[in-house]
């Protein structure tokens, strides 16, 4: 079977044993695995379809089967197997049917590397950056958008929560369905109440028709409602009792009424510490908390500023009608190590201010207003410390620091530098930086 194999160029790794396949399925890298269906013992080749499963996901598996195995093979490709042929075995079958798999992984592969291209360069439904955060976030959207599990999504103000919560709906299977936003912060109990619940006429005076609440707006849909650590501790398990029968009853009203919507919320605060001071329903924390989502600030991020920076002054100018701006290295250096305390939002409005008032063709660093460019609130340190430094010194500190930065990314620390990867590798090896 190698032997057929190997001839029209394909890589082969023998094994005689269950033992012996779970190490090199723990340890190696395969597109195919071929295994008999009996070999220890009766269910072997199951065995070994689940440890590929486990260790190797992106692989495809076949099954060698006897005559009389093959209903188990066809259960087993229920279990993720890609096929199965009989013995005796025809080569030329057996050949096609592993070329083809190889193909099917070879393409998963091409499409999972050029969705990857797609969302780097034009982010994965507006949300911008390739650090290792913004990457799990987006795994977490896809992972969880086709299911109806609660979603409670954290971070600092500004860092995007509504974006990652319109991402979860537009990959859900309720995409063609309504979308319904609705802010908790500020709002009394009985406004809020009539807001998310609605009512019927003569509820309350001036209440001349019956309406619906976002909950009903939203049937079928999905429902964000942000700022929920706001919501007044009276109304949440009014909430609560919605969220687990899926029923509602009008201001006014005393027959319920039916509504299926996915649930989404989202919070500046802590509500796990609010919940545990009294301030906040537990019942309803760990109802709402299917599934957390937490979006890191952008300090803790700053390899996505220049790609945020340069996406903002695209969009801009396109809006704006003018051609793109450039944006020099210290301008962009000195926006990398900013703080940004009000997170993409301050990034996009900041932005947006410099491409219109900006009067040439490239954003340098008088362009940035005086309060940033001369913020202590960065990493960048004292920049009167660097009087009197050799060049060389700083350029060899930039470089670290900017590697540093990146987590060794040398495509990102060369964009941030503005210098190309063959300049950096240069650089690299004269100043002995790994």
């Amino acid at each position: 079977m190698a032997d057929a194999l190997k001839r029209p160029g394909h890589i082969c790794t023998i094994v005689n044993n269950t033992a012996q396949a779970e190490n090199e399925l723990r340890n190696g890298n395969f597109d195919v695995i071929v295994t008999d269906l009996v070999m220890d013992t009766p269910t072997s080749g199951l065995d070994v379809l689940k440890l590929a499963k486990t260790h190797q996901p992106d692989a495809e598996t076949i099954l060698v089967t006897a005559h009389g195995d093959v209903p188990t093979a066809k259960a087993a490709l229920q279990g993720g197997a890609y096929d199965f042929i009989e013995k005796p075995l025809d080569v030329v079958v057996f050949r096609n049917i592993v070329q083809r798999a190889a193909e099917t992984v070879l393409l998963r592969h091409q499409n999972s590397s050029l969705r990857g291209q797609v969302d780097a360069a034009y982010g994965f439904e507006g949300i911008i950056g390739e650090s290792a955060a913004i990457r799990h976030v987006i795994a977490t959207i896809r992972q969880i958008a086709p299911s109806t599990i609660p979603v409670l999504i954290t971070g600092e103000s500004g860092t995007g929560k509504e974006l990652v919560a319109s991402a979860i709906h537009k990959h859900s299977k309720r995409k063609d369905r309504r979308f319904a936003t609705f802010n908790a912060a500020g709002q009394s109990e009985t406004l809020l109440e009539d807001q998310l619940f609605g009512h019927v006429r003569g509820a309350f005076t001036g209440a001349d028709r019956d309406r619906e609440g976002v909950f009903e707006y939203a049937d079928k849909g999905t429902l964000f409602l942000d700022e929920i650590g706001d919501m007044p501790l009276s109304m949440q398990p009014k909430l609560l009792r919605v969220l687990e029968t899926g029923e509602l009853i009008r201001l006014g009203a005393n027959d319920p009424r039916k509504a299926d919507v996915r649930f989404i919320s989202a919070t500046n605060q802590d509500l796990k510490t609010r919940s545990n001071d009294g301030r906040f329903r537990q019942d309803l924390y760990f109802r709402l908390k299917g599934v957390e989502i937490n979006i890191p600030s952008l300090r803790e991020r700053r390899e996505d500023v220049p790609r945020l920076v340069t996406h903002a002054v695209g969009k801009w100018c396109a809006e704006l009608g003018r051609p793109r701006l450039g944006v020099s290295q210290p301008a962009m250096m000195r926006l990398t190590a900013y703080d940004w305390p009000g997170n993409v939002r301050e990034l996009l409005n900041l932005m947006h201010r410099i491409v219109v008032t900006c009067n040439k063709n490239e954003i340098d660093i008088a362009d940035i207003p005086d309060d940033i460019r001369s913020s202590d609130n960065d990493s960048g340190g004292n920049v009167g410390s660097f009087a009197g430094v050799g060049l060389d010194k700083l350029e060899k500190e930039a470089i670290r620091q900017t590697l540093a930065l990146t987590q060794g990314n040398r495509e990102q620390t060369a964009q941030m530098l503005g210098i190309g990867e063959r300049t950096l590798y240069r650089k690299l090896k004269e100043y002995g930086l790994r």
